[in-house]
């Protein structure tokens, strides 16, 4: 994955960008959601934005070149004692973000099957697998992950042990490859065949 992000500065631009931007929305989609069910949290703490930067974390941005699509954003903020139905919009704003991701994917095959820009294939590739491995990885019912306020109601161990089970899901232990590549991979390859 980091090989095509020097294979000129063009590669780089768009694939650094479209990063950037797969985490942005992704992050931005869970604010915009909390302001729809009620909550002003995100507005007030300046978090209600497209302006992708305000929503990068660092390390999950890294980790995401690294791994060539698993990574995160800084956490969005929401306090769920402004929410209607905190349990419900809870799982709403969860959602979002992954939902935006997959969303982004299927606009970016359409726009490589209209195109046919048969040299950018690679890129649209990596941008649209991005998408969807950044949507999948976040489904993992592993806090704070999405997928551990949508799919289910952690025990008491998977909450004081989430940092450790974060670690070993992402660390390469099977033969080069984590856990979470091997319960992502035929997903996200399915998604990327049918899309392209």
């Amino acid at each position: 994955m980091l090989g095509l992000l020097f294979t000129s500065p063009f590669s780089f631009i768009v694939v650094f960008g479209g990063i950037i931007l797969a985490i942005g929305i992704h992050e931005a989609a869970h604010c915009y959601m909390a302001d729809y069910l009620g909550d002003p949290t995100p507005q007030a703490l300046g978090r209600k934005t497209l302006n992708p930067l305000v929503h990068l974390d660092p390390l999950g941005t890294l980790m995401i070149l690294v791994t060539g699509g698993f990574g995160w954003g800084k956490p969005a903020p929401y306090d769920p004692y402004n929410l209607a139905n905190p349990s419900r919009d809870t799982k709403l704003i969860a959602l979002a973000g992954p939902a935006t991701n997959i969303i982004m994917a299927i606009i970016l095959s359409l726009v490589f099957k209209t195109l046919h820009p048969a040299p950018l294939l690679s890129i649209f590739y990596f941008l649209i697998s991005i998408n969807i491995n950044l949507a999948l990885f976040n489904l993992l019912p592993i806090p704070p992950l999405d997928g551990s306020k949508i799919l289910i109601h952690n025990s008491g161990f998977i909450n004081q042990h989430a940092n450790y089970l974060l670690i070993l899901a992402i660390i390469p232990i099977f033969g080069g490859h984590s856990i979470a590549s091997i319960i992502i991979s035929p997903i996200s390859q399915f998604l990327l065949t049918n899309l392209l």
